[in-house]
């Protein structure tokens, strides 16, 4: 991670810190909403001069949330070693319908309605992973998995793209195109 200060753009500690939102949100009531919104291009330092906050104790509020945020991920290496050690997996797919249909990864389930609905009464035990198209969304669903007392839920850090490329070459790699 670059060394990170108040004079950074907000795009720019979105981008290395993905949970960032979620924390400026959560303590300041920032970014979560079109009256607290932010721009990509407005800087820490002037967020917080707009929402008369110290930026300093923001800076460190994301910093200290980042870092609990990288104990709800888990890297594709690291997940290859439990699976190679017998650890059960359950795998859940978090991207689009037709990305899910399109290409996904051995055993996975498409997170639908019903999951959801049944997952809370259910309780599984063993590895919860949640995986997206390249781990930059999956980050806010973890934490709403652990906000709901479900603790053995992990996000793939790269999602399945970084599969692909360290893991499981066999899983297609594809690009979003909007």
């Amino acid at each position: 991670m670059a060394i990170l200060d108040a004079d950074r753009k907000m795009g720019e500690l979105m981008e290395e810190m993905p949970g960032a939102r979620r924390a400026l949100f959560a303590k300041y009531h920032l970014g979560g909403c079109q009256s607290c919104a932010f721009d990509d291009a407005e800087t820490l330092s002037d967020l917080c001069k707009r929402a008369e906050i110290d930026a300093d104790e923001a800076l460190g509020h994301l910093l200290k949330s980042h870092e609990h945020d990288l104990t709800m991920l888990i890297g594709p290496s690291e997940l290859k070693s439990k699976i190679d050690g017998g650890e059960a997996i359950r795998w859940l797919d978090v991207r689009t319908r037709e990305e899910y249909e399109a290409v996904k990864i051995l055993n996975a389930e498409f997170f639908t309605q019903e999951i959801q609905e049944n997952f809370f009464k259910e309780r599984p035990g063993g590895l919860i992973v949640l995986y997206d198209h390249t781990g930059k969304y999956v980050l806010d669903q973890v934490a709403w998995f652990r906000g709901h007392g479900v603790e053995n839920a992990f996000g793939l850090t790269g999602g399945i793209d970084a599969w692909s490329r360290e893991v499981d070459p066999k899983v297609m790699r594809y690009r979003v195109e909007v």
